[in-house]
Formats: C-alpha cells, structure tokens, sequence
C-alpha cells in the first residue's frame, strides 16, 4: 500500500491487492471490536455518578450516533474503491472536507484496540515478544496513526 498527498490538498491510498483491501477493512472491524461503544467507554473515566446518569442518558446516544455515522461512511468509501479496483490494484481517495470522518474512524479503531490489548505507550513494547494476534493488532494500531499523521500534515492543516 503507497500512501502519498495529492494536489487538491488530500491523500490517496493505493492498495496493491486483497492484502490492503483487507487492511482497510479492519478499521471498521476494529473500531466495532469491543463489547461497548465508545461512548459509553467514556463515561466509565467520569467519577461523579450523577454526572455519568446524565452523560449517559444525554449524551451517548448522540454521540454514538456520529461515531456510527463516522464508521459507515469510511465503510461506504472503502467498499467503493474496492469495487471500482475490482479488489485488485487501485486508488482511495480521502479528500479534505471528508478527512474529519476518516481522522474519527481510525481514532475508534485505535482506542478500541488500545481497550482490548492494552498496549499503553508504543516505545516500551517487544514486538517480537508479542502473541501473534496481539502483534497484528499492534501493527494496524500502527498503521492507523501513521495514517492520522499523513492526514494531519497534509489534509487537515
């Protein structure tokens, strides 16, 4: 997969085959990983009780709402690409005034793995130490911020 800044200001991801195609799936996959939406994920860090009841009953459900919007429009964009590239070799675009939806997506993903493995700051881990499963998950955690990078310094400057 090449990954490189267009003219107009966004990114376009080359995927080379089925391998990319799948990579780019699992940021839906993943960020749908846990038991809990990610709302609701974060009023488990408000200490007030009354204050969660209100997080809870006012805000998660909105919230969710965009969080799901975030999802399946990434989802809608990817499944596009890849049936124009017929799953093969072929372009995705991310242009700047869809680049919030794609930041939000692959943020879920992130702080979704992060709840499921606990990697914590990536300096201090052992790659080769790692299970397999939780290496892979590791590296698209990786993957995913790298991405955010090249969207932060190339389309939403």
């Amino acid at each position: 997969m090449k990954i490189s800044p267009t003219i107009m200001g966004g990114l376009r991801i080359d995927a080379e085959g089925e391998a990319d195609w799948h990579l780019l799936d699992m940021i839906i996959i993943d960020a749908a990983s846990c038991d809990r939406g990610l709302a609701a994920r974060l009023a488990d860090a408000i200490d007030d009780r009354e204050i969660a009841t209100d997080w809870n009953e006012w805000v998660v459900p909105e919230l969710e709402e965009g969080f799901e919007a975030e999802l399946a429009f990434v989802k809608m964009v990817i499944e596009t690409a890849r049936h124009e590239a017929s799953g093969g070799v072929g372009p995705l675009w991310v242009i700047p005034r869809e680049a919030q939806r794609w930041y939000g997506a692959l943020n879920q993903a992130r702080m979704a793995l992060e709840a499921r493995y606990h990697f914590g700051p990536s300096d201090g881990i052992d790659f080769e130490k790692l299970p397999l499963e939780k290496r892979g998950a590791f590296m698209r955690s990786q993957f995913y911020c790298a991405l955010q990078s090249a969207m932060l310094e190339h389309v939403m400057r």
